[in-house]
């Protein structure tokens, strides 16, 4: 049977750090951001695209794994924060990597975009159709902030990426149960910029382009359905949570993952978290704290993984791995 490994990890993050000394002028501070977000300061692009941390983190990825970039028969791009609305953003880090051979297309799912991709990715090569898939989650809502609102604390740019490729040995990944529920759509959006509200003066005055998130709502569901998710998948694998190595989850809060852990009996030092640094970069979020993961030889082999993230829409889903 072909399974999809990951062969090799990579991230990026603009040079530029901000504070949290910064939003004093929005009525927040360092105190109230750390201990209920678990954030000490993020990175915010100058000069760079989504296209442009993209490459990076893929270039990145694409040298750990030690292949080329003619080499990549797929490129999947999870971001909400496109250079363009048109063409695909992954059509320019396709361009930007010289991956001449490979199919480019984007994935549209916010927080959870990483994973969904992932999940896709791992499906081509299954098939057989592809060898070598690049995965890369990538955002800059640097772009899409409002900075003199109070919600302006909790997003950072950046981006991971993951190469994935084909194996008959025993690992990689196992299982992925993935959600939506479309009724959530009003708890996170950016109104405005699409077909059903076009750009005009009056969207641009309004704010209608950057983005929208009631905070309640996104705690009260990721607390109820990322536990009920990560319970699915390991009876249905017949796994329990003692066995799982880490958690890598999307980064929306220091209390809503802690609030995951205590649901799901896992001690917390097996939650890995890199918010403190990076605040929450959406589709770029589960890649990074996995290619740190890597990188930091903490595995071993047959470690299992689980990966969660919960994202507007409502998107939310789990994956399971073997190291």
């Amino acid at each position: 049977m072909i399974n999809a490994f990951i062969r090799g990890t990579g991230s990026y993050a603009p040079k530029n750090i901000v504070k949290n000394d910064f939003f004093q002028n929005v009525g927040s501070s360092d105190k109230w951001i750390y201990e209920n977000l678990g954030i000490k300061e993020r990175r915010i692009s100058v000069g760079e695209t989504t296209s442009d941390l993209a490459y990076k983190a893929g270039l990145a990825a694409i040298e750990d794994a030690g292949v080329l970039p003619g080499e990549i028969d797929l490129v999947i791009l999870a971001t909400a924060t496109a250079d363009r609305l048109a063409p695909s953003c992954a059509c320019f880090v396709q361009e930007k990597l010289a991956a001449k051979n490979a199919v480019a297309f984007d994935i549209s799912a916010v927080c959870s975009g990483a994973l969904f991709a992932i999940a896709t990715g791992v499906q081509f090569i299954k098939s057989g159709m592809y060898k070598n898939v690049l995965v890369i989650g990538a955002d800059t809502f640097s772009n899409i902030t409002d900075w003199s609102r109070r919600d302006s604390v909790f997003f950072g740019d950046g981006a991971g990426a993951i190469l994935l490729s084909d194996t008959t040995e025993d690992k990689g990944f196992l299982d992925f149960i993935l959600h939506t529920d479309g009724t959530g759509k009003e708890h996170f959006t950016i109104p405005a910029g699409g077909s059903e509200t076009p750009t005009t003066q009056e969207s641009i005055d309004k704010g209608q382009h950057f983005f929208q998130m009631n905070g309640h709502e996104v705690f009260k569901t990721a607390i109820e359905v990322v536990p009920k998710c990560i319970s699915e998948i390991l009876t249905n694998n017949n796994r329990t949570i003692d066995e799982i190595k880490f958690l890598l989850p999307h980064q929306p809060s220091i209390k809503i993952l802690q609030e995951i852990a205590k649901r799901i009996n896992m001690p917390f030092r097996k939650v890995k978290t890199n918010m403190d640094r990076y605040a929450n970069t959406s589709g770029g979020t589960i890649p990074i704290i996995l290619d740190e993961t890597f990188k930091n030889n903490e595995l071993e082999k047959g470690d299992l993984l689980l990966f969660a993230a919960v994202g507007a829409g409502w998107t939310w889903g789990t994956g399971l791995y073997k190291y």
